[in-house]
């Protein structure tokens, strides 16, 4: 997964260099963090063995001389300061873009629309959606259920009804605080679970993320909770002290991400994305498929997945693009 990230992370820089660009990451390791230094160093170097060696896939340690330049970050008990690099982006704008060179191609969007029923048959489905106040519908040779959190509820207003995989829904919350970092991202441990936190820039302010925890419910219903609010402040005042009695959010943002059912923690199980093609004995379910999970990063690489996939069902083309090369708008 790391190194199929690395790869469309080479390539988002190519094509949406306006979009996404490389910054540097900390990771302050102190007496008391979980992961020793010679266990990041291990696996800062395969991370850069996976990014084939690259400028952007390697690290340094960050020399003690330079660490008061590092925003604040609390120094009593630091042993030391790896820094590598990773991308950012702006998710909302990066998915705009997705969408306007697929339209320049051809792909015609219909949005906002509610998918309403589909009825599968032998040759494909009949789709039926709420478009402007009216309910309108289309022939589709195949189905591609992208609905993310909302994933089973797709499933569920397909008829003959479809077999779906066992997930959990994961809520993550975020904070936008004031304050500006000038020196990149932080990569910190929570204090009281030893969780990942990010702490980074974002639109002149900073943004803390993320946590993880079961949801039950409506998806449309999550929001962020008060004591991941609380959690996030600790986190963030306990490595920066210029925020310590920090109450000032700014904004707050919660979303949900689909995992693999299973008893373990969040925190630990698998980000593969999932590609679920209904096998059911039923021969009109050949022409659906549910992806589960994902990750931003490799959007590109799961979409060209589906279309491997679903290649003996749809109908031939020549190739008008290779998504590995074109440019979005």
């Amino acid at each position: 997964l790391v190194r199929e990230c690395l790869n469309e992370r080479a390539l988002l820089l190519k094509i949406a260099p306006q979009l996404v660009q490389l910054k540097p990451f900390h990771i302050p390791v102190y007496r008391h963090t979980k992961r020793r230094p010679w266990q990041l160093q291990v696996g800062l170097s395969l991370y850069a063995l996976l990014g084939g060696l690259q400028p952007a896939a390697r690290f340094r340690r960050v020399p003690q001389s330079q660490w008061n330049n590092l925003d604040g970050l609390e120094t009593t008990g630091l042993q030391t300061v790896f820094q590598y690099y990773d991308a950012q982006t702006d998710d909302a704008a990066l998915t705009r873009a997705v969408m306007r060179s697929a339209q320049e191609l051809g792909a015609q969007l219909i949005m906002p629309a509610t998918f309403t029923a589909a009825q599968s048959h032998a040759q494909g489905s009949i789709v039926e959606y709420r478009h402007n106040g009216k309910t309108e519908s289309c022939n589709a040779s195949v189905l591609v259920n992208a609905g993310g959190p909302w994933a089973q509820q797709v499933l569920s207003r397909i008829t003959p009804a479809p077999t779906q995989r066992n997930i959990d829904l994961v809520q993550g919350t975020h904070i936008v605080v004031p304050g500006k970092l000038t020196q990149g991202i932080y990569y910190v441990e929570a204090p009281t679970d030893r969780r990942a936190v990010f702490v980074m820039p974002w639109k002149d302010n900073t943004l803390v993320g993320t946590t993880e925890s079961i949801y039950h419910g409506d998806p449309g219903e999550v929001k962020p909770l008060p004591q991941e609010q609380a959690y996030l402040l600790q986190t963030l005042a306990h490595y920066f002290p210029q925020h310590r009695g920090q109450q000032n959010i700014l904004a707050t943002t919660a979303g949900l991400r689909v995992l693999p059912a299973d008893e373990g923690a969040a925190f630990s199980r698998s980000r593969e994305t999932i590609l679920h093609l209904d096998r059911s004995d039923h021969p009109n379910h050949a022409r659906l498929l549910t992806v589960y999970g994902g990750k931003l990063t490799t959007y590109r690489l799961t979409a060209e997945r589906v279309v491997a996939r679903l290649a003996g069902v749809l109908p031939r083309r020549k190739a008008i693009a290779d998504t590995r090369e074109l440019r979005l708008v």
